[in-house]
C-alpha cells in the first residue's frame, strides 16, 4: 500500500475508535478499559517490531512504530491504574 492509503486507513481508525468509545455508557467504561489492556499489549508487540524495522528508505515506519509504542504503553498503564482504583473501591475498610 502506498502512504496515502495507509494514512487514510489510520484516520478512519481514529474516527471509528472515537465514535465507539464515546457511545459507551459510564458504567461499562472501566470493564472496557480492562479488556483493552490485553489488546494494547498485543499492539505494543507489533509496534516494537515496526519501531525496530531496519528496511532501507522507510523511516516513516520507524517513526509511526515509536509513536505506537508510546501511545499503547500510556493506554496499558492508564488502564491498569483505572482498574486498580476501581477494584480498590470494593475493598473493605
Amino acid at each position: 500500500m502506498d502512504f496515502v492509503a495507509l494514512l487514510t486507513l489510520f484516520v478512519l481508525a481514529v474516527f471509528l475508535g472515537f465514535e465507539l468509545i464515546s457511545k459507551v455508557p459510564p458504567t461499562l467504561h472501566t470493564p472496557l478499559m480492562s479488556g483493552s489492556n490485553a489488546i494494547s499489549g498485543i499492539t505494543i508487540v507489533g509496534a516494537l517490531l515496526a519501531a525496530g524495522y531496519h528496511g532501507e528508505g522507510n523511516e516513516i515506519v520507524r517513526v509511526f512504530g515509536f509513536i505506537a509504542v508510546v501511545l499503547a504503553t500510556i493506554n496499558v498503564v492508564g488502564g491498569f491504574m483505572v482498574t486498580n482504583r476501581m477494584l480498590g473501591m470494593f475493598k473493605r475498610k
